[in-house]
């Protein structure tokens, strides 16, 4: 069992915090990792990008001019994909893009990518962080108490509007939940700051 480092928002060591053996994998889920990250990222796609086949652009069958004669290329329809204006062969349709991932490999892929942020040092835990007032000013000084610098994902036990408003004009910050923090935001960010009620919160969502 690993321990992490237990802060207050000021930046003072209150203690350490034990992970639970549910986070301590490292001999497994390297490919369970990446399995979740395809899986999410592929959930991302809209897919909602549209062509129009010669069948859906609007026009007559008229023949635009006569076969022969004219000098011209032959042109049978309007609708021509080589015309402006005309179809689009092959081109993308309205799809829906999901992959389905069994439960066990999804947890087993949060706790490899957990435990491999726990044993390179990169996450912080803070016993809370409560903020007066929804300023980056304060979210800045946070962060820079616990010696955070660059891409830092912030890990909530639930939805607090102060910390989300202070946190959405950092370009290198985002705030999660602790029900629906995903595997691709733990590998995305390589700073990880979480307080302690989410820290409980997440090893009930591996139990």
């Amino acid at each position: 069992m690993s321990t992490l480092p237990l802060k207050d928002s000021k930046g003072k060591k209150l203690g350490e915090v034990t992970l639970s053996d549910r986070f301590t994998v490292s001999d497994k889920g390297a490919q369970a990792v990446h399995q979740a990250v395809v899986t999410y990222q592929a959930h991302q796609h809209q897919g909602s990008a549209s062509t129009l086949g010669k069948g859906a652009v609007s026009g007559s069958g008229k023949k635009p001019w006569k076969q022969k004669g004219l000098g011209r290329a032959r042109a049978g329809y309007k609708q021509s994909p080589v015309w402006r204006g005309g179809a689009v062969v092959f081109g993308p349709h309205p799809r829906k893009v999901r992959k389905s991932i069994p439960r066990k490999v999804a947890r087993l892929a949060f706790a490899r990518a957990f435990s491999e942020k726990a044993d390179a040092g990169a996450i912080t835990v803070v016993n809370g962080i409560m903020l007066a007032a929804p300023r980056t000013k304060e979210m800045t000084a946070l962060l820079s108490a616990l010696d955070v610098r660059g891409k830092v994902l912030i890990v909530l036990h639930e939805t607090d509007v102060n910390v989300c408003l202070a946190a959405r004009n950092l370009p290198d910050a985002e705030v999660a939940c602790a029900d629906n923090v995903n595997v691709y935001q733990i590998i995305r960010y390589p700073q990880i700051v979480i307080t302690q009620a989410a820290m409980e919160k997440i090893e009930q969502r591996l139990a």
